[in-house]
């Protein structure tokens, strides 16, 4: 199976988008291909063989070349897990119209969550391409603050989110810096230097952003191209017992 995903594949499916929980002692269901089915009306309960709170995630993601970034949010919109970043198509079960993944119940830093409705979502990103453009300096930042750029996304055909724009940050940790949303969910990965202590993101035009990183030593400047091959989608509303 190619790392990236297929075209044909994904066109393949249909629009559906389940999260399915544990309640029902039953056969996990088949998601229905009607093309009135909505991403909300597909969520239904089903066992997990993991876990009494695992909670397993049918979508079909939008029929465009990429990695996919995938997270949990809750009722207030918070992002409480990052339940994949940067995924290739083999990192998911390849379901018979849907990719499947699993849900243990679980934020980031491993603690349970309280019971209650949460919702997923994320994008497809596109294939992104990075010139590093070597050292600058790094411009000046009004009041410290780090600001976002907002992009345009190529529309879903599959109509399970209507989002047109995304709002870009830039985001580092141990490993390097990576472009984000603004609610924190890591899209695509920039550069892998590692002890950075500080970055920023500018908009160059509306197919590209510039981002200059600091570890300290240094500070270098690259420039993304292609941000607007991305596309986003809805899993929809689920309950976690």
């Amino acid at each position: 199976m190619t790392k990236r995903l297929s075209v044909a594949i994904l066109i393949a499916f249909a629009s559906i988008c389940a999260a399915m929980g544990q309640e029902s002692p039953s056969p996990i269901p088949t998601a229905s291909l009607a093309p009135s089915l909505t991403p909300a009306e597909s969520l239904s309960p089903s066992p997990s063989a993991s876990s009494a709170r695992s909670v397993q995630l049918s979508f079909v993601p939008p029929p465009l070349e990429g990695t996919i970034s995938l997270g949990i949010y809750d009722e207030s919109g918070k992002l409480v897990r990052v339940l994949h970043q940067e995924a290739e198509l083999n990192e998911f079960t390849i379901g018979a119209d849907a990719l499947v993944t699993q849900w243990d119940g679980k934020n980031d830093d491993g603690e349970d969550l309280p019971a209650g409705k949460y919702r997923a979502r994320g994008y497809l990103v596109g294939h992104f391409t990075v010139e590093d453009l070597g050292q600058a300096s790094f411009p000046a930042m009004e009041n410290n603050a780090i600001p976002n750029v907002k992009v345009k996304l190529i529309p879903n055909p599959l109509r399970n989110d209507r989002r047109s724009i995304v709002d870009l940050g830039i985001g580092f940790d141990n490993d390097g810096s990576y472009l984000k949303t603004i609610d924190d969910l890591p899209l695509f990965t920039v550069s892998e230097t590692p002890n950075l202590i500080r970055a920023l993101i500018t908009k160059k035009s509306e197919k590209s952003v510039d981002v200059w990183q600091d570890d300290g030593a240094a500070v270098h400047q690259f420039r993304v191209s292609n941000v607007d091959q991305m596309m986003a989608f809805d899993c929809g509303e689920f309950e976690l017992k």
